[in-house]
């Protein structure tokens, strides 16, 4: 087999492994509610997603005898800019609850992983 072939077959499987991530990102971004789980599935997921097409699209320049570089910049970009701007948005979506008392807590120990004493009636936890 010649280098182009294997890379056409390579590009085939990153397209196939790429359009998979992508198709699992829109479905979680269609099944969650709220706003901090639906940006959890398509920045987690796409960013993997179109890092396979981009690279599908580098292994078919290569194999029609046409490299390119311009993909691995658009990879890098997107692997720069995806969390910074997940961050953003999470941030955002913070700030516009109007939330004046935070939920408290469940009693059963699974909110928290720091170990605190508890604290019953008037009895105040000593610094």
């Amino acid at each position: 087999m010649t280098p182009e072939i294997l890379a056409t077959y390579a590009a085939a499987l990153s397209l196939l492994i790429g359009s998979f991530f992508v198709i699992v990102g829109v479905i979680g971004l269609l099944k969650f509610n709220d706003p901090m789980t639906r940006l959890h599935a398509p920045t987690k997921v796409g960013t993997i997603g179109i890092g396979m097409l981009l690279l599908a699209s580098m292994l078919s320049a290569y194999a029609a005898g046409d490299p390119s570089v311009h993909e691995l910049l658009i990879m890098a970009f997107l692997f720069v800019t995806a969390p910074v701007s997940a961050h953003f948005i999470a941030k955002v979506s913070i700030h516009r609850q109007d939330c004046q008392q935070p939920p408290s807590p469940p009693r059963d120990g699974t909110w928290s992983t720091l170990d605190s004493p508890d604290t019953r009636g008037d009895e105040q936890p000593s610094p």
